[in-house]
């Protein structure tokens, strides 16, 4: 594998951890659930996104053959987190409501 691939691979996947680095302290640190949801779905999938282009750009170089399972990875990934996220902002929003109307019960 030559420089130019090393040196690919290693700026694919150090920019890919620095963006799931962010949106896990984006997960931690926004005030609510809403804002909440942007740092994984958003920032997190693009961290890993990068982290298995340079996997694939890596293992395809060494084994000298297309590999296929980080892609399949990264569509599986893209496909189900804005699911997941669409899923728990509906589950909040109800919760929101339902708290609402219990107060307003009251």
């Amino acid at each position: 594998m030559g420089t130019l691939m090393q040196a690919l691979v290693s700026i694919f996947i150090v920019l890919g951890a620095t963006a799931a680095l962010l949106g896990a302290i984006g997960l931690t640190k926004l005030p609510d659930i809403y804002t909440r949801l942007h740092a994984p779905t958003k920032v997190s999938t693009l961290g890993i996104g990068g982290i298995t282009i340079g996997s694939l750009l890596y293992f395809s170089a060494s084994h000298g053959e297309m590999r296929l399972h980080e892609v399949l990875l990264t569509l599986f990934l893209f496909i189900t987190a804005p699911v997941s996220a669409h899923l728990l902002a509906k589950a909040a929003l109800h919760r929101h409501e339902r708290h609402d109307s219990d107060n307003d019960a009251r």
